[in-house]
């Protein structure tokens, strides 16, 4: 086994094995260190993944990565009202992330990069203040291996980042704590469908996500502030709804906790570079993060390559990374992070007003960024809420 490298990887997930291929492709030695046996498992998400990100990325998502193929998604207000929106964010997959992570290495690995699972890194190599490399357990055996390049897609955990000096802490009003039951026996619609409300998720929402006619996960994400305790929600909100659960069982339980809040404030320094949910690259309103972990991937790859063509590792070299990627998606995150922040102050009954002044192009403006016209026209009919959406018009 080779120990020299121009790029190690920390993380094996869709941010980790995308930079990988990406640089392998242009020539780059890179080792991706994974801590788990195996490429995508265990599963800790909805498997969400737009037709916006899969032609963006120009992912080609085929049948072998699919749980099902998705018309659009079914929002839910705590009174029950049902809004259906159709857009390019909307339609898409629910995929089976054990293939198409596996996808993603496998990709990687025949692009060139050395793929090293059932390892786990334990610290940095440094010579004086600079980084030189990193040590890491194989299969219990200690190993060290050198690069002038390191790159945490670790995840949540991020902890060579942390020992780097990037500042990936977590504040629990931030966070998410979710709980997900594969289920099979329910009855289910092409939709991806979301219930909001406060007796059903705090600061969160419970979720619907169908991977075939009648087999889905079905999961609720809370407020990590909020003390709530998601499994028990969960299996409340399935056994008040039995026209959807009334048959169904549980096949697979699944759990975790996702960053909500704004990306980290910086992301680069000397050989060293944070991609994915390390970097806190996660969508505040629904907690998804696939796409932009593949997007900050190839980013990062694409000013990594300029760096081993120069042979300079420098921050400032590697910045141009995080300036690419706040350029496309910082405002947008932003905007959605500001509405996360409205919609957990609201009441079930001012939830339920807003839906019932929301149409479905109304939600396509939301998520698009443009508040103003929906947040006029509900402080209209309920003054009071003044105070609380005046931040969005």
């Amino acid at each position: 086994m080779r120990t020299d490298f121009d790029a190690i990887v920390v993380g094996g997930g869709p941010a980790g094995t995308s930079f990988a291929r990406k640089a392998a492709e242009g020539g780059m030695n890179v080792l991706v260190i994974e801590k788990k046996k195996d490429f995508g498992v265990p599963v800790r998400c909805g498997e969400g993944f737009s037709e916006r990100w899969n032609q963006v990325l120009e992912m080609n998502v085929s049948d072998a990565d699919l749980g099902a193929r998705m018309k659009g998604a079914a929002v839910f207000a705590p009174n029950g009202k049902k809004i259906v929106l159709v857009n390019d964010q909307t339609t898409g997959y629910v995929l089976e992330r054990k293939m198409f992570d596996k996808r993603l290495a496998l990709e990687a690995g025949r692009a060139g990069a050395t793929l090293l699972p059932k390892s786990l890194a334990i610290g940095l190599v440094k010579e004086g203040n600079k980084t030189t490399g990193l040590r890491a357990l194989h299969e219990g055996v200690e190993k060290v291996f050198k690069a002038p390049l390191i790159v945490s897609a670790e995840g949540m955990e991020a902890k060579i980042a942390r020992e780097a000096g990037f500042d990936c802490k977590y504040d629990p009003y931030d966070v998410d704590a979710c709980v997900e039951y594969e289920m099979v026996g329910v009855k289910c619609e092409p939709l991806i469908a979301l219930w909001f409300g406060n007796e059903i998720a705090p600061r969160g929402y419970a979720w619907v996500f169908p991977k075939g006619v009648d087999y889905a996960n079905v999961g609720i994400g809370v407020g990590g502030s909020t003390g709530a305790d998601p499994k028990k929600l969960l299996d409340d909100f399935i056994g008040n709804h039995p026209e959807f659960f009334g048959d169904a069982t549980v096949v697979e339980v699944k759990g975790g906790v996702i960053s909500v809040g704004a990306p980290i404030k910086k992301m680069t320094s000397d050989g060293f570079m944070v991609i994915g949910t390390a970097a806190h690259q996660v969508d505040p309103i629904h907690g998804g993060g696939i796409g932009l972990a593949i997007e900050a991937g190839l980013i990062a790859a694409k000013h990594a390559l300029k760096a081993f063509e120069s042979g300079d590792y420098s921050d400032a070299a590697l910045s141009g990374y995080e300036k690419e990627w706040r350029g496309l998606e910082e405002e947008k995150l932003g905007k959605r992070l500001k509405l996360r922040h409205v919609i957990e102050k609201l009441s079930d009954d001012d939830f339920n007003h807003v839906f019932n002044e929301t149409r479905s192009k109304d939600l396509d403006e939301v998520l698009n960024g443009h508040f103003q016209g929906l947040a006029a026209r509900i402080v209209l009919k309920r003054p009071s809420l003044l105070k609380v959406l005046k931040v969005l018009i």
